[in-house]
């Protein structure tokens, strides 16, 4: 189901002001819904107003001719301000009170204006709240001109989106989807921000659309909101994604020559073959810049007439914005630092940007017995794991009906079980203490936790020489076998609500590192203490002797026993015996700020 909406009301035609090249600057009394007269003052900062007058100041100067209750001050940024709205005739209460009389409110129908904003939730500063401002006058022209002046300031506000295609999974968490974009569709269309939305009918329904559209097409839209769960913006990004990132494949298990680690041993028979191996990570591992690019890649020609450009990718222009709508909502909390569809709605709006590392999957074989298959490659914005989590997303599809609560049920029969499986594990090391590169996280002790601002997903590679060299003694491939409960690769920390801390507390969003972790086979009671520490605010999952933690840009995997369990994508179950993962940094952009600290 599709609707379209253009949110396009009146006409800002107000050239004379735009190509002045600069915030207009404006001051004017005006009547404050709920505060009194104040003085309104418009530069390139933002709005900020003052309260005039006093209890014996009567000289009929004010505009509406009301001595304020009180004074006061405020201010609001234009980055803080997504729409005004001219309110023609609008009821503003009044206070009045002089000397030691009781002040008393009344209402006056005059001309007035919104401007709206946000502020600060006081209890979690992550939490943007709505705010409105309703500004009167007696006169007609003095309110339209400040809407004018405030609309052409907003206008060289960079970044905001204008037209965006929306995808609302109705069935997402717990079914409330349409009512979730209901509550925050208002807000896009204050915003005046076009919007096309398909409400989708089956699994895997955006996904095909994603992929159908041409590129032409995808880029008359500024970016792609999903209203739904971490599994639905995955779908959406496989879809934008499978058609046009087309990098060399991550080598393949058999191809990885590498050291073997085992029981704490560790030889280096293979050292000399990371040379041969490294022109297959060259151009897929850390070297694609996650800044804007041109149109068409560098080494194309020219479009000829009615050929489909090509799409640049990474291209931070194009961004995937993100209402939580689902049963954990990682990336969101993640991204923003809350599970609030306002908050992401105005991030959106107000056209915040973050990059995004994205993990990408090749399956070389379903099962042990498979050949001669062809390879399917997946993308995950979050998580893939494996064992574990993939038994308790199996287990978790029979109780659909129970809704988010499902996989807590699911997860305790699955933890009981207490099944380990058996496979070789082979990962990139890179010696961070050695690369001398600032955008790297440091290893140890120190932790850095992502936040908005972040100064090590800010920084992004300019060029060939700030890539590790995978040939060189800094990096080297190594293997680990056993039986492990788990493999996870976190792309980024994967903080929710059972997981307060998320699966690695200092994870970044664009750092070009997969967390991978290894739980190997130990007694049931050591395992629900690991998940105890998960579970608490300020606890230390890894520090086990059968967790194993490793930062690696890729990893190989290949089930070596007769029981196999399936791979946990996002939320989402993918079946494979073998596999291969590498990690692009930042290849994609997102409406969000960072969560703040």
């Amino acid at each position: 189901m599709e609707t379209n909406m253009d949110s396009t009301v009146g006409d800002d035609s107000q050239a004379d002001v735009l190509l002045q090249g600069e915030a207009p600057a404006a001051c004017s009394n005006l009547f404050l819904d709920l505060v009194g007269e104040v003085a309104l003052s418009l530069d390139s900062e933002g709005l900020s107003w003052k309260s005039v007058g006093s209890r014996n100041d009567q000289d009929g100067s004010s505009c509406l001719g009301i001595i304020p209750l009180c004074k006061t001050e405020s201010e609001i940024k234009l980055s803080d301000i997504y729409a005004v709205e001219f309110n023609n005739r609008n009821v503003i209460h009044l206070r009045n009170g002089t000397g030691g009389r009781k002040h008393s409110d009344q209402q006056s129908e005059i001309y007035g204006f919104t401007v709206h904003g946000f502020q600060r939730s006081k209890t979690k500063s992550c939490i943007w709240v709505l705010a409105a401002y309703t500004f009167g006058h007696r006169d007609l022209q003095t309110c339209q001109m400040w809407v004018h002046q405030i609309n052409a300031s907003l206008n060289m506000e960079r970044g905001r989106p204008k037209s965006l295609l929306v995808f609302v999974h109705p069935t997402s968490g717990k079914r409330n989807g349409c009512r979730i974009w209901e509550t925050v569709a208002p807000i896009f269309s204050r915003a005046k921000v076009k919007t096309k939305v398909i409400v989708t009918e089956r699994a895997g329904h955006a996904s095909d659309v994603m992929a159908s559209f041409t590129n032409r097409e995808l880029s008359s839209y500024d970016g792609v909101v999903t209203v739904g769960g971490d599994g639905f913006f995955g779908e959406v990004l496989n879809g934008f994604l499978s058609s046009r990132h087309k990098p060399p494949y991550p080598p393949h298990p058999k191809d990885v020559s590498c050291s073997v680690v085992n029981g704490g041993s560790e030889s280096n028979e293979a050292a000399d073959r990371n040379e041969d191996l490294s022109p297959l990570l060259s151009s897929s591992l850390h070297n694609r810049p996650a800044g804007f690019s041109n149109f068409r890649s560098s080494g194309d020609s020219s479009n000829t007439a009615g050929q489909d450009p090509e799409f640049a990718i990474p291209n931070e222009w194009f961004r995937f914005g993100l209402i939580p709508a689902g049963s954990t909502d990682a990336i969101v909390i993640c991204i923003t630092g809350a599970r609030d569809p306002v908050t992401s709605a105005l991030q959106i709006v107000l056209g915040k940007r973050v990059r995004l590392d994205i993990a990408q999957v090749v399956r070389w074989k379903t099962s042990s017995t498979s050949k001669d298959e062809p390879s399917v490659v997946k993308y995950a914005a979050s998580f893939a794991g494996y064992g574990f989590y993939g038994d308790v997303i199996t287990e978790s599809e029979k109780y659909r009906w129970m809704g988010p609560k499902r996989y807590d049920y699911a997860g305790t029969k699955v933890f009981l079980r207490h099944r380990t499986y058996e496979a070789e594990i082979g990962y990139l090391d890179i010696n961070l203490d050695k690369t001398n590169r600032s955008s790297l996280p440091p290893k140890k002790p120190e932790r850095v936790v992502c936040r908005a601002n972040c100064n090590i997903c800010a920084t992004k590679p300019m060029s060939s020489t700030e890539i590790p060299d995978f040939g060189s003694k800094e990096s080297r491939w190594l293997t680990t076998k056993g039986r492990f409960i788990s493999v996870g690769a976190a792309v980024i920390s994967c903080r929710n609500s059972r997981a307060p801390d998320g699966l690695v507390a200092d994870a970044h969003l664009s750092d070009g590192f997969l967390e991978l972790i290894l739980i190997k086979d130990c007694p049931l009671p050591h395992y629900l203490w690991h998940l105890t520490q998960l579970a608490k605010k300020g606890g230390n999952p890894l520090n086990f002797d059968f967790v194993e933690h490793h930062k690696t840009p890729a990893f190989t995997f290949t089930s070596s026993g007769s029981k196999e369990s399936v791979w946990n994508l996002d939320g989402e179950i993918f079946r494979a015996h073998q596999l291969s993962a590498q990690v692009f940094r930042g290849l994609v952009s997102l409406f969000a700020s960072g969560p703040e600290i």
